[in-house]
């Protein structure tokens, strides 16, 4: 019978060897543009065969920045949410503050990566690669005063409108990102990297270096963790067959055990009952 830990161990192991081929090969095939002037004729030359992976690194920027509503900050992802926040008077009659999100808001506009050598376009949007934005600014707007009987029916209704906090998150203009992704030229022939159909994407605050640097390590880890599943499946795989073997030798040792005491006990009587001669006169035992 299969040991199911064992056997599912073993698969564990394979899919975690086969994890770590796969990030050690995107790494491989990556190629690297350590100058964005230069990217246009590498597409000439290597994306007539195989769609061609590039890693860029440069400073976000864009023709039509997004301009925060609460700062001057310019970016291109903006995503805006509002937190209404209230006191309600709970059982004890004491108040506590609550609050409520209403639906964000989000913009983006077409933008680029600048090396300083030269630039190219991202075709790539927010929701694509979920990138951490940074906080353009964070207000708190009081509640307007109400009228009188309005107050007091919020209050019998155990009811306090402190007001709404609203925070502008955002990708700054001249942001340093590392992009990973298919470089291709557009119907314009202008050249712009996007999400490929199949191989590794990206978009990251950490440099190229520190990227590839990782996704090394994480390939690493995935080989080793493949290689300690599978010693462990086979030793679990394999514990019947050894519980086999073991009990065999120590039936054979038993038989040994047996045969041995078994030749004693004869040895033993066979001396018994040998006659002794002393002289002429025999004795018998």
């Amino acid at each position: 019978m299969i040991h199911l830990a064992g056997f599912t161990c073993c698969l564990g192991g394979i899919a975690l060897y086969l994890l770590s081929r796969n990030t050690g090969g995107v790494v491989k095939s990556i190629t690297r543009v350590h100058h964005l002037k230069d990217l246009e004729q590498l597409v000439e030359v290597e994306s007539k065969v195989f769609p061609l992976i590039i890693a860029v690194s440069g400073n976000v920027g864009s023709e039509t920045p997004i301009k925060c509503e609460h700062s001057d900050i310019l970016g291109v992802f903006l995503k805006k949410t509002a937190e209404q926040q209230v006191l309600r008077r709970n059982w004890r009659f004491s108040w506590v503050r609550k609050s409520t999100l209403m639906q964000p808001m989000t913009k983006e506009v077409p933008w680029y990566l600048d090396d300083g050598t030269g630039r190219v376009n991202v075709a790539v949007s927010q929701g694509e690669i979920r990138l951490a934005l940074t906080v353009g600014s964070d207000v708190f707007e009081k509640a307007e005063p109400v009228s009188l009987v309005q107050g007091t029916l919020d209050y019998l209704k155990g009811l306090k409108i402190l007001g709404v906090r609203r925070v502008e998150h955002v990708v700054p203009i001249g942001t340093p990102l590392t992009v990973v992704g298919e470089a291709v030229k557009d119907g314009m022939g202008n050249v712009r990297i996007q999400k490929p159909e199949q191989g590794p994407f990206y978009v990251s605050y950490v440099p190229l270096d520190q990227l590839i640097s990782k996704l090394g390590e994480w390939s690493r880890r995935f080989k080793y963790a493949s290689m300690g599943l599978t010693v462990v499946g086979v030793i679990l795989l394999s514990k019947p067959v050894i519980k086999y073997i073991l009990k065999q030798i120590e039936d054979t040792l038993e038989r040994r055990r047996r045969q041995l005491l078994q030749k004693r006990v004869v040895d033993a009587a066979a001396r018994r009952a040998k006659p002794v001669t002393r002289g002429s006169i025999h004795y018998s035992l």
